[in-house]
Parts: C-alpha cells; sequence; structure tokens
C-alpha cells in the first residue's frame, strides 16, 4: 500500500475543529449554482467592488521598484509609520511604531494574541453575536469560550451588567467588533465608555477591539475606538485591517495597535509561523493609508443605499424580525417564526440551518444560518451585492417564505 492510500488519524485539534460555516455555505452556494441554477450568494462577507485603482497603481509600482523580497515580521516601517498617523487621525489612538504590527489579515492578528496570552482553560468573553472564527481561534488555542449573548430586542449588543457577570478570576480575553459582523450593530462613544467602567475595574483583562468595518459606519457621530478611552490604553488591542474598508480582500494585510510587550510576543509567533506580509502589498496599504478616502466613503455610501434597499424588502416578508444594522454590510434577521412550519413539498424547517438550506434549494440564495454565530434564531445576508441582484434575491426569498405553513 502506498503511503497516500493510507487513512492515517489526524490531530485531536483539527479533529475538534469546526469548518467555518461562512466559507461552508458559499462552496454550497457554488454547488448549487454548478448543478445550472442561477444562485445569487449572500454568504461571503466580501465587498462587490474592485480595489482603488490608485491601491493597485501602489501595488504594481512597488512590484516595479523591486519590493519582492522577505519583509520585517511587524511590517515594512512605511507601512508601521502610515498606520501610526492613522489611529492618531481616526481613533484619537496614540501609538510608538513599535506598538504596531502587521500580520496576513486581521484574522492572523487575532489568532497571534490568542496563542501569545491563552494557556489552557483560560476564560474568553465573545459578546455574542459573533464572527464565527472568534470562537474556533480561541479554542483552537485551550481557550474557553465563553458567550454574552443579546438578542434583537437589545440590538445584538450587551450591556455593562451582563459583561460585568460573565467576568471571572478565569478571564483573561475580551472580543467583540464595532461595527458588527454579523450584525450591523455599532457601539456608541457613550456605550464604549460604560464598558470601559467596566474593564477598568479589571486590569488583569486583555480587550481585542476588532474595527475592521471602521469605514463601513452609518451612524452621525461617526466611529469610536474602545481604546482611546484614557483607562483603556494599556488593556486594548485595536485590530483592523484593509479588506473591508478598502475592498482589499485578496491582499491579506491586517495589523494591530497594542502594549509593547503584546506586539513583541505576537511578532515573535509570527515570525515562526508566517514571518512578514507580502511586501508590494504593504508599500500599497501605506498609500491606501495616507491618500484621500473618497473611494471608501463612496464604497460606504453605497452600502448604506443597499442596506435601505435590503431593509424595506425584507419589511414586506411577513415573519422576518429586524433590527436596524448601523453599520457593516449585513442583516441579520430572526426567522424563528418559521421554524415548525413545512413547505408545499414538505420540506420542515426546524432551525437556521435548515431554513437556510430551504432558501438556497428553492430560492436559490445563498445565506448563513445564525447557528453559527451563536445566535440559532437568526441568518446572516451580506448586502454587498448590486442593487439588481439584491432585490432579486429578496422577491425570491419572499415568494418562497410565503410558501411555508
Amino acid at each position: 500500500m502506498h503511503q497516500t492510500d493510507l487513512d492515517l488519524p489526524l490531530s485531536d485539534l483539527v479533529t475538534n475543529m469546526e469548518e467555518s460555516a461562512t466559507i461552508a455555505m458559499a462552496q454550497l452556494a457554488r454547488d448549487v449554482a454548478a448543478e445550472g441554477h442561477d444562485v445569487i450568494s449572500l454568504t461571503l462577507g466580501e465587498p462587490d467592488f474592485d480595489t482603488p485603482e490608485h491601491i493597485k497603481e501602489a501595488a504594481k509600482q512597488a512590484l516595479d521598484d523591486g519590493y519582492t523580497k522577505y519583509t520585517p515580521v511587524p511590517g515594512l516601517p512605511e507601512l508601521r509609520n502610515a498606520i501610526v498617523k492613522k489611529f492618531k487621525r481616526d481613533n484619537n489612538l496614540d501609538f510608538d511604531v513599535s506598538q504596531i504590527m502587521v500580520s496576513n489579515g486581521a484574522k492572523q492578528v487575532i489568532a497571534n494574541i490568542c496563542i501569545a496570552l491563552l494557556n489552557k482553560g483560560d476564560e474568553v468573553l465573545i459578546f455574542s453575536p459573533f464572527w464565527v472564527s472568534y470562537k474556533a481561534i480561541v479554542e483552537m488555542h485551550g481557550g474557553t469560550s465563553v458567550p454574552v449573548y443579546a438578542g434583537i430586542d437589545q440590538d445584538f449588543k450587551p450591556t455593562p451588567d451582563q459583561v460585568a457577570g460573565a467576568i471571572t478570576d478565569k478571564t483573561k480575553l475580551v472580543i467583540f467588533s464595532s461595527p458588527c459582523n454579523p450584525t450591523g450593530s455599532v457601539f456608541t462613544k457613550s456605550e464604549m465608555e460604560a464598558l470601559a467602567k467596566v474593564f477598568d475595574k479589571h486590569k488583569h483583562l486583555i480587550i481585542i477591539s476588532d474595527e475592521i468595518y471602521e469605514y463601513i459606519n452609518f451612524i452621525e457621530e461617526g466611529h469610536f475606538s474602545l481604546g482611546s478611552i484614557e483607562c483603556m490604553k494599556d488593556q486594548v488591542v485595536t485590530v483592523n485591517g484593509f479588506a473591508k474598508g478598502f475592498a482589499m480582500t485578496g491582499w491579506r494585510l491586517g495589523y494591530m495597535g497594542g502594549p509593547p510587550w503584546l506586539v513583541k510576543a505576537c511578532s515573535k509567533i509570527q515570525g515562526q509561523f508566517t514571518s512578514g506580509a507580502n511586501s508590494f502589498g504593504q508599500k500599497a496599504a501605506a498609500i491606501a493609508l495616507e491618500s484621500d478616502l473618497t473611494p471608501s466613503f463612496k464604497m460606504r455610501d453605497a452600502f448604506k443605499r443597499r442596506r435601505e434597499l435590503v431593509i424595506g424588502l425584507l419589511k414586506e416578508i411577513s415573519g422576518m424580525k429586524l433590527n436596524y444594522p448601523k453599520g457593516a454590510f449585513y442583516v441579520f434577521p430572526d426567522v424563528s417564526s418559521f421554524y415548525g412550519k413545512t413547505s408545499d413539498e414538505g420540506f420542515v424547517v426546524n432551525n437556521s440551518v435548515d431554513f437556510c438550506e430551504y432558501l438556497l434549494r428553492k430560492a436559490f440564495v445563498g445565506t448563513v444560518p445564525g447557528s453559527a454565530f451563536g445566535a440559532p434564531d437568526c441568518i446572516r445576508m451580506s448586502y454587498a451585492a448590486s442593487d439588481e441582484k439584491l432585490t432579486e434575491a429578496m422577491n425570491r426569498i419572499k415568494e418562497v417564505c410565503s410558501k411555508l405553513s
């Protein structure tokens, strides 16, 4: 028997790891499309816009200039300095360049932090609903995830009292996003200040503030960073990247600003995994941060218009319970009123997984079950698609939902 024919045992880590539900549903949508159906996939959190031209040109220029070699593990100095300036300009965060690190996407930033801090049994509070990878990354590195859940009636935002009640002597980390994936909820300045009062009583905690959707924020007061509150500066790690606000998903570039000791530890870890992120991409990313942000704001305005379109159409569907997302590009309706109902062909909807399968098989619209995000009564739809596709998708959903009874 050749070695390639052996069915060797995988590690417990891989065996126990959950597959990303967003990636799984996106693949299922592609499979159904391959069967010849006209599938509209609203699964992946990926802007449908192209990277702005001046950023692409900067990457081409970097290639022509010979930026094709290895980079310093924490990032090119010009990009780290650009991030320092961006944090001050946009977030009122004062960092030295030694407090900045660049990684292969914001996901790697979060993984680096978890590797650096977590020992087996350490607890991590995760505001729930949560991005699917938070829980997987925490548990992959020995941590115990502790969801702090807020339902649709709370706009999916846990209260300070809820958070305070979940903290124990085993709590090591807190992770949340604002604007939030999957809910689109945004924490205001006053809400952040109330949370800071809780965290300030527990100086042993590190808080990961995931701000990857910062530029896709629709509230009048604009984005607010937890780390800009004076008492929080030594506890908060601000995580961001280029994927969402600059439509640079495939460039795989994220970054963090945080305590120097933690940045140093993360750099040590990354040096043994991937080393530095790609050179020409980092050169272009520095240009992205230092250039006019008008292209990013135009994308934000398009998403805001699409939000109104999708919310308006979903309100026409009896049984859909909605909040009003203030950022990102998702809607996260509560669809539990459809549970227990049966289609005219005998398909029974028992949960969010069934509901998403029903929408895919009957409406040919791909969505993601809320159970993957810690919210089994909901589903996630991305409105990072054209107005025409979104209108068609909502009309299809309305039609098949009417056939459930």
